[in-house]
């Protein structure tokens, strides 16, 4: 089993910052990274970017290329999401997961989910 907490959620301005972290715990050695997800009020769950533990380019959805980047600190078994340049659009509840399959920017492989932290972008 891995358990994923997320935090660094918050209110903010558009034009601000955030950091989110993902703390993992338990076998994370069975799984190959980890996912950001979100999911805005009505709507569904989208990708947010990704990063393997062993290395690799990490992933970004279009949305936020330029403006997140996701980076990892393997000594702490932690996944931080720097997001810049916040929109009122990114405003979403934001969810760490992570899988035993290559695949990380598909939520429906994935086999541990955190119980996400709300950021909300004021305009």
């Amino acid at each position: 089993q891995v358990q994923l907490v997320e935090s660094g959620g918050g209110l903010v301005g558009a034009g601000g910052s955030l950091r989110l972290s993902c703390a993992a715990s338990g076998r994370t050695f069975s799984t190959y990274g980890v996912g950001w997800f979100r999911q805005a009020p009505g709507k569904e769950r989208e990708f947010v970017s990704a990063i393997n533990w062993g290395g690799g380019a990490p992933y970004y959805a279009d949305s936020v290329k330029g403006r997140f980047t996701i980076s990892r600190d393997n000594a702490k078994n932690t996944v931080y999401l720097q997001m810049n340049s916040l929109k009122p659009e990114d405003t979403a509840v934001y969810y760490c997961a992570s899988g035993r399959k290559p695949t990380l920017t598909r939520g429906d492989v994935m086999d541990y989910w955190g119980k996400g932290t709300l950021v909300t972008v004021s305009s």
